[in-house]
């Protein structure tokens, strides 16, 4: 039975480049290590994806909409549907010392931000570097091996969910989620405390629910900081204390 608009569902993915047959991006941890692109720290597990948000390429979304809970289906698409064709005007050069200063050594197909653009080295020489701004998939077919792991059905599951992508380093099952008739109530855990960008996450959270909940207008975040504290020995044990000491 195929999705609707708005259905919470969770992925998995092979994707490659029909050309070539590189792998550029995986959800599966075996995967990435048995085509050596496994990145240490990297989360390899489902993906959340909203059906029609547009969280992923168009023509994928539109694609996974027609797929049914448990079906597999490999899915090819041009580079119109995807990152464009690749544009000569995109690759200039640019000198070699600029790079240097800014404390870059180059080297072929290394990404680098240049004014604040993502660009592949293509070549370098002895005082020019090739440079391409080109999308590095740009001008290229995608094959993308997708199976439909499972479709979220209650709110909490949905919340948590929306939490785990914002907080993807904690367990979601480690938040304590509250649903009221008007608002949600997070209790985060002290793993989540000193995050990087925390505040940031907690702010899209609201966002995200508040979108596909419209009737949740509150959203409350609770951090409890809690003093360890030791337990005091037993009579037995202050007993045997004093006679080692005796």
């Amino acid at each position: 039975m195929p999705f609707e608009k708005g259905d919470f569902i969770l992925i998995d993915y092979v994707a490659k480049v029909s050309e070539t047959g590189e792998l550029f991006d995986t959800t599966i941890e075996e995967v990435a290590r048995k085509e050596g692109v496994y990145k240490e720290g990297a989360l390899y597990e489902p993906m959340l994806i909203v059906i029609g948000e547009g969280w992923i390429l168009k023509a994928l979304d539109e694609k996974l909409a027609e797929m049914s809970l448990g079906e597999k289906e490999t899915i090819e698409i041009p580079p119109e549907k995807a990152f464009g064709e690749r544009d000569p005007n995109k690759i200039r050069l640019y000198p070699l010392r600029k790079l240097r200063a800014q404390g870059i050594t180059p080297r072929v197909g290394m990404q680098i931000q240049v004014n604040g653009r993502l660009a592949t080295v293509r070549t370098v020489g002895s005082g020019r570097v090739l440079l391409d701004f080109n999308p590095p998939l740009a001008g290229k077919t995608l094959i993308y091996e997708v199976t439909v792991q499972k479709k979220l059905n209650t709110t909490r599951e949905k919340i948590l969910s929306l939490i785990h992508r914002r907080i993807p380093q904690v367990k979601q099952e480690k938040f304590k989620v509250t649903i009221g008739k008007n608002k949600v109530s997070i209790e985060v855990p002290e793993e989540a405390f000193y995050i990087e960008g925390l505040q940031v996450a907690k702010r899209g959270i609201f966002l995200d629910i508040t979108r596909f909940f419209p009737k949740k207008t509150t959203v409350t975040f609770t951090e409890t900081f809690k003093k360890q504290v030791e337990e005091a020995p037993s009579s037995g044990e202050r007993q045997e204390g004093r006679e080692r000491s005796e």
